[in-house]
């Protein structure tokens, strides 16, 4: 079974992730969407709300497996059994930030980084910018999927 991991903070979920969920899943037989929580980071959205915001997305979708984690994701990958980790590119800054991280959780667990771009129209999205919208009282709806505008 080739089953990847999808890591991220998703906080919230965007109309940028859920593009490299839906170009990811033709490629492996599960997609699990991997929570990262991290102590030290503050969020807006609870670890229940956006695992729900998720829920929501991909309801149905039976490839879709949604999980929360905390530590190295190269250990999470290996508990889990996933061969591969899904990562979307945006631009070279991104590229230049995940390279030396896939290559680490080569070096460290033999997990594949499979790259995605992300398509043009969801290029300029980022969970940073949506929660930049939402504490200003901007009109998010066309960074984010439903379940997140409700």
């Amino acid at each position: 079974m080739r089953r990847a991991v999808f890591p991220g903070t998703f906080d919230p979920i965007t109309l940028g992730h859920i593009d490299i969920i839906n170009r990811a899943l033709p490629l492996f037989d599960e997609l699990i969407i991997a929570i990262g929580v991290n102590a030290d980071k503050r969020t807006m959205f609870s670890l229940e709300e956006r695992i729900a915001f998720i829920e929501k997305s991909f309801e149905g979708n039976f490839k879709v497996k949604i999980k929360s984690y905390s530590g190295l994701t190269a250990k999470f990958c290996v508990a889990e059994k996933a061969q591969f980790i899904v990562r979307g590119l945006r631009n070279t800054t991104d590229l230049n930030y995940e390279q030396p991280i896939a290559q680490t959780n080569y070096k460290l667990a033999k997990i594949e980084s499979v790259f995605l771009i992300c398509s043009p129209e969801v290029s300029n999205i980022s969970s940073t910018i949506v929660r930049d919208v939402m504490r200003n009282d901007g009109d998010f709806s066309s960074l984010v999927p439903a379940s997140v505008k409700q």
